[in-house]
């Protein structure tokens, strides 16, 4: 074969690689059709929630324990697709950082988001490090910010309301709602109870949602009578690794879910959650 010949090959080649980009970015597109996807991920013992908007931007709150999103994550974004626009990290507890290092290796970030809290495990000096190198744009959330995602999607901080530098992990997790039209989901990290019930205090009219991650992985210690009440949502999503250790979730969390009629959704039970919304409606 000629050099000329190699050329001509090399040339059809990247066309028909090009066409065929193109064509899974219209098909995805059309699957999308002004839909807003979250996806609470089954990652075993840890939480983790890819959200894509109707124009593509792709989000993941948490990534779990370990390398177990890489292989969810598939399941959720083309194979092509190497990038996430924003990356947030509710606190940084490993059950929900673990899997950042895999996400790093595998995935050009956008951005980084997190509470500011200190944490100076290896797991967190090195994430830093990847962070520092990639080049990534980082920043520190509090309350009233608001994160514009595109065609009417945002997502808003509700707290921490302060600089949480010395805050014990769970007490800064991000609170964070997720808001497409009439659609919301609000997504809380492992905030206990304390937490809730200040949030309750500071505006009880913002936290009617449609979609409520439990705190906390159904834990005791979160998802109060209170909050559940003033959430009235029509899903509760419990993210939460199969006979864990721990008995998550507790029943008397179930016991609350049950009083208010709520459906529940369980990793444990139900794999990854997809929930999908027009603005309007709510597909599951």
């Amino acid at each position: 074969m000629t050099i000329s010949q190699n050329k001509i090959k090399g040339l059809f080649l990247g066309f028909f690689l090009c066409l065929t980009l193109f064509i899974w970015s219209v098909v995805l597109g059309q699957e999308r059709n002004g839909l807003l996807t979250v996806a609470f991920l089954d990652v075993g013992q840890g939480d983790s929630i890819f959200i894509e908007t109707p124009e593509g931007k792709q989000i993941l709150v948490d990534a779990g324990p370990n390398k177990k999103v890489l292989r969810e994550l598939t399941e959720q974004m083309p194979f092509y697709d190497r990038n996430i626009d924003v990356l947030i990290a509710s606190h940084p507890d490993s059950d929900h950082i673990g899997g950042f290092p895999a996400i790093f290796d595998a995935y050009k970030i956008g951005k980084y988001f997190n509470s500011g809290v200190v944490c100076e495990t290896a797991l967190c000096s090195e994430l830093n490090i990847d962070i520092e190198e990639e080049g990534i744009q980082k920043e520190i959330l509090t309350r009233g910010q608001i994160i514009d995602l595109g065609d009417g999607v945002y997502l808003e901080v509700l707290f921490p309301d302060r600089d949480a530098t010395n805050f014990e992990t769970n007490l800064s997790s991000l609170v964070l709602k997720l808001t497409y039209g009439d659609s919301s989901f609000l997504l809380t990290g492992d905030s206990p109870q304390e937490i809730e019930e200040y949030l309750v205090s500071l505006d009880s009219f913002n936290l009617d949602v449609d979609v409520l991650k439990l705190g906390h992985h159904g834990s005791k210690t979160s998802s109060s009578k209170l909050l559940v009440g003033y959430t009235s949502p029509e899903f509760a999503i419990i993210s939460v690794g199969k006979d864990n250790r721990y008995g998550h979730p507790h029943k008397e969390v179930l016991d609350i879910l049950n009083e208010f009629e709520i459906e529940v959704l369980r990793t444990d039970e139900d794999g990854t959650i997809v929930i999908k919304s027009d603005g309007k409606n709510l597909f599951y």
